[in-house]
């Protein structure tokens, strides 16, 4: 059984509650000092310390900025005040030569001293690439860093209208945005799970004030990873920003499936805190799971009925859909308007595929309509072996729920042995598959 790892997304998800949460779980917070501490950044230092949240203990992940450079992230009154609030932008960076000390401050705090004057600097994409590649962290976590950024560039991009080589350091370049990245990225890694399931994220509604001004929530950087990316999104009855431009990132570059096993024991819960307070609680929860007996996942069933078409051109569409990837197709016999003789074709298909599939049918077929159904099933785990006999190998599809196992010989390669030896189609199948129990 594989483990997965879920991210509950209710009160949304921010680059610090991802953090807060990977750590929870159990992530390596060796492997993360090791990287933040590597990173040519000054200007910041960071916590990881327990906070009560709704009388819960959950884990706060802190990136604490110079005053010089405060972007008012977490300052409610300026995020959602009635007033003018205070002036504010980080058009421009200030930053060092990348030689600099480390100190370590209390327990659970790293410091990052300055020791040099300031000069102005614009961080573009390229700039933040090359940070990346100077920390020290695994292969697989700066790829995962950089995924994150280059989706965050692309959404910045979009929204200002100009090319991601344009988006400078105030869009995707903020301290605490790097090192969110980068802690979310190392901490992923750290846990060695491939399989991440978000099945939607939850935003507030109203607006928000950022150095462009009041936007509307989702914020458009957030909208454009929500739409690039085919996030699935609800929105909430809730005044405020739930979801941030990183924390969309970061589900978007994770996220490999958005449905949940039917049946799961879930192995650990990991609690990650939020910085602003809104009526609910910031809190992100994650998970390790692992799937029960059987597999649940969502497909669609494609059904169309068709008269006027030839059985070879029938058999041409079930061959071509089948090799464009369908799940199983077949035709069932009907009778139409006017007693006409005709023909239901069933398509089962995932959603990625459904376009493609349907595009098939129309062009083959003399279908003018198809019936989509979104339908859930349940399937069995499974895994393909050879065995070795005297006339050749032959393959077979092992399907089993974790406690019993099925075996099921392949039909071209029973019958390519079949023809070999001369024995029996049946008997070769039971030679093929008493030769794998």
């Amino acid at each position: 059984m594989s483990r997965k790892l879920y991210f509950e997304c209710r009160s949304g998800i921010s680059g610090d509650m991802a953090v807060a949460a990977l750590l929870d779980l159990g992530a390596d917070r060796e492997a993360l000092e090791r990287a933040l501490d590597s990173l040519p950044l000054e200007g910041f230092r960071y916590e990881i310390t327990r906070v009560k949240k709704s009388g819960l203990d959950v884990c706060d992940f802190n990136v604490i900025l110079d005053r010089k450079i405060d972007n008012h992230d977490h300052d409610m009154e300026y995020l959602h005040g009635h007033g003018a609030g205070e002036a504010y932008s980080h058009e421009h960076f200030h930053s060092q030569e990348p030689s600099h000390p480390h100190s370590h401050g209390s327990e659970g705090e790293h410091i990052h001293e300055q020791s040099h004057p300031h000069v102005h600097e614009h961080r573009g994409l390229k700039e933040i690439l090359e940070i990346l590649d100077q920390g020290d962290m695994t292969e697989g976590a700066r790829e995962t860093a950089k995924k994150i950024f280059r989706i965050l560039g692309e959404a910045e991009a979009k929204a200002h209208g100009v090319s991601i080589d344009q988006v400078h350091f105030h869009e995707v370049g903020a301290v605490d945005s790097i090192v969110d990245i980068v802690a979310a990225a190392v901490c992923a890694d750290s846990l060695d799970i491939r399989d991440v399931v978000i099945p939607c994220l939850y935003e507030g509604c109203g607006t928000v004030r950022c150095q462009h001004g009041i936007l509307p929530v989702p914020v458009p950087a957030v909208a454009n990873i929500i739409e690039a990316r085919g996030l699935s999104v609800r929105f909430m009855d809730l005044e405020g920003e739930f979801v941030t431009p990183t924390g969309a990132a970061i589900a978007a570059a994770l996220k490999t499936e958005d449905q949940l096993p039917a049946r799961f024991k879930i192995l650990k819960t990991g609690m990650g805190a939020g910085k602003r307070t809104y009526e609910r609680p910031s809190i992100l929860r994650a998970m390790i799971i692992e799937a029960e007996d059987g597999r649940e996942e969502q497909i669609y069933k494609l059904e169309t009925n068709i008269d006027d078409c030839t059985g070879e051109a029938l058999g041409y569409t079930m061959q071509r859909l089948l090799e464009a990837g369908a799940r199983d197709v077949h035709y069932t016999p009907v009778f139409m308007k006017k007693n006409r003789p005709a023909y239901e074709l069933n398509v089962i298909c995932t959603e990625e595929k459904r376009e493609e599939l349907e595009h098939i049918i129309f062009e083959e077929t003399t279908s003018i309509g198809i019936r989509r159904i979104p339908v859930e099933r349940t399937v069995l785990d499974r895994r393909m072996v050879q065995v070795d006999l005297p006339w050749g190998k032959a393959s077979l599809k092992i399907c089993g729920t974790g406690t019993r196992e099925w075996v099921y010989p392949e039909y071209e390669s029973v019958a390519e042995l079949a023809k070999k030896a001369g024995i029996p189609f049946a008997k070769m199948y039971q030679i093929v598959k008493d030769s794998a129990l």
